[in-house]
């Protein structure tokens, strides 16, 4: 072995070693504990493994690696979420059919994986594509249509017009389809959905069970949307649009059946103060309204407006809120008054009833649309003194702006009342706080039968149907009766048809709907039919697969009940917090389903997630003219390297954006590991940043991460030759001297930080220790004497050191580390070894720092051996020279002794 670093020269010879042995293969040894260490499933892209891609499936090796070492059988898979938009636009811009294309991308996906030296068990690896998976993804469906948890129905989509399929809510960012930044459309076709919502508030209470980001757990509570409130039926007035003047003090005559709608409210408390209400443009009601044909005519011209507006836009709080009064009332039933009935986009039928009540007085979104189109405001909630102070003129009592708040309300901001705050202009209900009116209003809404308390979710079903080929096809037969039938598990998979064309029809239709091959088909008691042509959703194909890791070779079942007991829940799962409210929320609503049914004993899939930050890559913008659109968040327009040549300097931005193929912004890792080796990349990779931080790509850090593994070797090189392998038998019976104690402390300190630090994903800071570590090997070398009379015990301290080295080297340089391994006589790999175990006693100081205090303030410091006694606390810190000018003239009342720590004088 060298005394340098040159990874040249062990790389591939340790890389072809691994798979020769079989070494990442996973092992059930009885006795063991077990860990499933995962990283979030990837989709193969053309552009391959990038350094960003490394930000976590290095430091997820590494915690393998370190289980591994401790003794846990681990479970460390890979496989390839292959369905989908992004692998069927790929082969169409290709030429070629993606499950060829996805093949090849996945080749090379691995290949740079053991280029790096990722642990993978690649046994057991598939891809969401091969049929033998998406069987199981199938009988999956079936679990659920069999539990009523999977229906059809006609339902407005986002559509996107340059993909051509059907998008999920969580797929439009901005009103644009997030893929390929296409206008999304409204378009009304027969879908599939999973009724997700019928687990909403199990999806909620079940976050406390599991170790993740309290950002990640809040994103998902917010999506799903919990609150309680009063829903209730408003009814419609008789009469319509009156002559002259609005009088809300009239009563209407009701016919025996009046037309009726319902509203939900987490303010019951305001009910009150509502003047207006406002349906969603698509409410079923609009058609029945008691309105002139002029009304009719301007209603339809603001419903096609809707259409063209995803709900993301619509509820955006930036826009301006649009709306058409219909020319039709409601009645308030708390008063009996005439409340005006608008339509407004901001209103979405598939969320609640599609109905509001709206109260300017205590709501901004209802105050700023009652003042753009003057519907009156009526205060209901007595405004706090504090709310009122800030409107105060020059002497002017918070009575007095009580009273021109009660005069004109909409010179002032909707009062948000705190509990304590009172009911005003509510009848009976005036003075009463809100929670109590919240509880009486309930009761009386109940009480007269018009509405009842109930908890309301955001959250909606979730859309899985796909326009598109390639994707998971729904295993389902419709027949001539209307009926639809599930596919017996004995005929799956439904086979994806192999064709040369599977571009999608434009039609709105799937291109499997084209092939009568595929269509044409029998139900299982062989009556003719037509089998269902949509695909399912990319994320259904990634709801299970980690279930799939624990027993992927099983063709009978899934997976087995013994394999899924014993591998799950996942221990870590490592990925990227934008799949918060999408993948996370998916997997963990299908488990809860699988649990439901017998067929899992976990509820959580992920007992512990990390989320790490993103790789960033100086990237060439340009200023953009006056007619370009710019990307959400952007304040120029992309342009290539090359082109970044050639513009003059005025016009180019570098801004730091996240290294990916659409920004052409990407750096291989062949290109870090041929100049610097794979395990600088690692350890740069880890030392940069903590792991859930963003990191600005700097290739010169790889650099120096390749000059501290020169430094390792040169330290190796130098201890080996006083090296003992039987150091520990020997060590037992000899005394330390202070040199061997110290480097046994060091030694023994740096297990225990490392071990931590790895525990907690603080790569960063076990990268550090271990870099402390070698500079204290290098100074207490040259502190050693090898020719005293202790030289024998310093060596065998140091060849501890020496081999602890090497092994908390292991996980983050494995390359190196078995390289090093193997030139101190060891045979085997370093991950075959034991992990070293820290000895408190060893790593404990022999001596403390004490810190003296003088009525409260710090003023010296001393040394102290560890245990001493409370007494010799007090003796020195009295006769502490620094101490003694604030004693003199004073009388010592009390001295506080925290033993080992400090010393607190209070003298006066």
């Amino acid at each position: 072995m060298a005394d340098r670093y040159e990874p040249q020269s062990f790389e591939s010879k340790w890389r072809e070693r691994w798979q020769e042995a079989e070494l990442f293969k996973t092992k059930e040894t009885p006795g063991r504990p077990k860990f499933y260490g995962l990283d979030f499933f990837p989709y193969p892209s053309g552009a391959g493994l990038s350094i960003g891609h490394c930000r976590n499936y290095i430091p997820t090796d590494v915690v393998c690696r370190m289980k591994l070492m401790q003794g846990y059988n681990v479970l460390h898979p890979m496989g390839f979420d292959a369905f989908g938009l992004p692998a069927e636009n790929e082969a169409i811009k290709r030429q070629t059919h993606p499950a060829e294309m996805i093949e090849r991308y996945a080749a090379t996906y691995r290949r740079q994986m053991d280029l790096i030296g990722i642990s993978f068990d690649w046994s057991r690896s598939f891809k969401s594509s091969d049929a033998d998976y998406y069987k199981w993804t199938q009988w999956i469906f079936g679990v659920l249509f069999n539990r009523g948890l999977a229906y059809r129905k006609l339902a407005a989509v986002n559509w996107d017009p340059i993909d051509k399929t059907v998008l999920a809510d969580e797929e439009v960012v901005g009103g644009r389809a997030e893929r390929s930044g296409a206008l999304v459309e409204k378009k009304y076709i027969p879908q599939w959905f999973f009724k997700i919502t019928d687990y909403a508030q199990r999806l909620i209470d079940d976050l406390d069970l599991v170790d993740w980001p309290e950002g990640i757990k809040n994103q998902q509570r917010n999506w799903i949307g919990r609150s309680e409130g009063v829903q209730f039926t408003l009814k419609v007035a008789e009469t319509g649009r009156p002559e002259g003047p609005i009088d809300l003090d009239v009563d209407e005559p009701q016919t025996e059946k009046p037309l009726t709608f319902d509203v939900f409210t987490t303010r019951i408390d305001t009910v009150f103060g509502m003047t207006f209400c406002v349906l969603a443009p698509e409410h079923p009601l609009i058609a029945s309204l008691p309105i002139t044909e002029e009304d009719q005519a301007r209603i339809k011209e603001y419903q096609d407006q809707a259409k063209t507006l995803s709900d993301a836009d619509r509820q955006s709080d930036s826009r301006e809120k649009t709306g058409v009064f219909t020319g039709a009332y409601a009645i308030n039933p708390s008063n009996g008054k005439r409340v005006q009935i608008w339509i407004a986009d901001y209103v979405l039928a598939t969320y609640g009833t599609g109905a509001i009540m709206a109260v300017p007085g205590h709501d901004q979104r209802d105050f700023d649309f009652s003042v753009k189109f003057g519907i009156p405001v009526v205060p209901v909630i007595k405004p706090t003194t504090d709310y009122l102070e800030p409107f105060a003129k020059e002497g002017e009592s918070t009575d007095e702006v009580y009273q021109r708040y009660l005069n004109d309300p909409t010179a002032f901001n909707p009062v948000f009342a705190s509990k304590e705050s009172v009911l005003i202009n509510s009848g009976e209900y005036d003075e009463m706080s809100i929670p109590i009116a919240q509880q009486n209003l309930g009761e009386w809404v109940e009480a007269h039968q018009i509405g009842q308390r109930k908890i309301q979710y955001k959250l909606r079903d979730w859309l899985i149907s796909r326009q598109r080929y390639w994707g998971c096809p729904i295993p389902i037969v419709h027949t001539k009766d209307g009926d639809m039938h599930l596919v017996s598990t004995s005929s799956l998979p439904v086979e994806l048809p192999k064709v040369d064309h599977y571009e999608p029809s434009g039609d709105g239709t799937s291109p499997l709907a084209h092939i009568p091959a595929f269509v044409n088909a029998t139900d299982n008691d062989g009556r003719l039919g037509m089998r269902e042509t949509d695909t399912m959703g990319g994320f259904a194909c990634s709801s299970w697969y980690f279930l799939r890791f624990c027993d992927p070779h099983n063709f009978d079942k899934p997976w087995s009940t013994e394999a899924a007991k014993y591998w799950m829940p996942v221990d870590t799962y490592v990925g990227g917090a934008e799949h918060a409210v999408m993948h996370l929320l998916y997997a963990r609503f299908w488990t809860k389903v699988l649990y439901d049914a017998g067929l899992v004993d976990v509820q959580e899939p992920f007992q512990r997630l990390q989320n790490q930050g993103q790789v960033l890559a100086h990237t060439p913008y340009r200023k953009p003219r006056e007619d370009e659109r710019l990307d959400i968040g952007e304040d120029g327009i992309l342009v290539s390297f090359d082109e970044a040549k050639t513009l003059p300097k005025d016009q180019l931005m570098w801004r730091w954006a996240r290294m990916s193929k659409s920004k052409g912004n990407v750096v291989a890792p062949e290109e870090m590991v041929s100049t610097y080796g794979a395990d600088a990349l690692r350890i740069y990779m880890l030392f940069v940043a903590p792991f859930n931080s963003d990191v600005e790509w700097k290739s010169e850090g790889v650099e120096s991460a390749a000059k501290f593994l020169n430094r390792v070797f040169k330290i190796v090189d130098t201890l080996k030759t006083h090296y003992t392998s039987d150091w520990k038998s020997l060590l037992a019976f000899e005394e330390l001297d202070s040199v061997a104690r110290q480097i046994r402390r060091v030694t023994h300190q740096t297990i225990a930080s490392c071990t931590d630090d790895l525990d907690r994903f603080s790569f960063n800071t076990y990268v550090s220790w271990l870099m402390k570590y070698v500079n204290g090997l290098n100074e207490q070398f040259a502190a050693a004497n090898f020719a005293g009379v202790d030289a024998r015990v310093q060596a065998l301290a140091f060849s501890e050191a020496l081999e602890t080295l090497i092994l908390l080297m292991a996980p983050i340089a494995p390359f190196a580390s078995d390289e090093l391994w193997e030139s101190i006589g060891k045979a085997g790999f370093t991950l075959e070894a034991e992990w070293p175990v820290s000895n408190p006693s060893l790593a404990a100081e022999d001596e403390v720092t004490i810190a003296v205090q003088v009525n409260g303030k710090l003023r010296a410091t001393f040394d102290l051996p560890v245990g001493t006694d409370n007494a010799t606390h007090e003796a020195q810190a009295l006769a502490h020279p620094k101490i003694l000018p604030y004693l003199e003239g004073n009388t010592v009342r009390k001295i506080i002794v925290v033993p080992g720590k400090l010393v607190n004088i209070v003298a006066n």
